[in-house]
């Protein structure tokens, strides 16, 4: 018996535990705490997954790519890492320099008979 007692220690502990906190807080107590256990056991892989969606748009929104050379970079200095050209200037430049009719689509519409 003895031998019984220091191998399931732990799960001696926590069956008197349960024992005694069932009739003292009540069934529902206990059904609420353990409903309560598997909702965080669910929650907490979607809150991982929307953590690291939320970062890979945070870097996705800080990658430039290099007119000069195409060297993709991460923002994290001005100049382009491989030929040197300036990024700021060509982001600046890119941005002025566009028309709005490069970057809309133009439908035109069509009688169907």
């Amino acid at each position: 018996m003895d031998y019984f007692l220091k191998v399931n220690k732990n799960i001696l502990t926590y069956s008197i535990i349960i024992i005694m906190v069932i009739p003292i807080l009540g069934f529902n107590f206990v059904i609420g705490l353990i409903s309560n256990f598997l909702i965080l056991l669910l929650l907490i892989p979607l809150l991982i997954i929307l953590l690291v969606f939320l970062g890979f748009t945070y870097y996705k929104s800080k990658i430039n790519t290099c007119n000069n050379c195409g060297t993709i970079s991460l923002n994290l200095s001005e100049t382009c890492i491989n030929c040197g050209a300036n990024l700021n200037e060509m982001n600046k430049k890119n941005q002025l320099d566009k028309k709005p009719s490069e970057s809309t689509i133009e439908v035109q519409a069509e009688e169907i008979k």
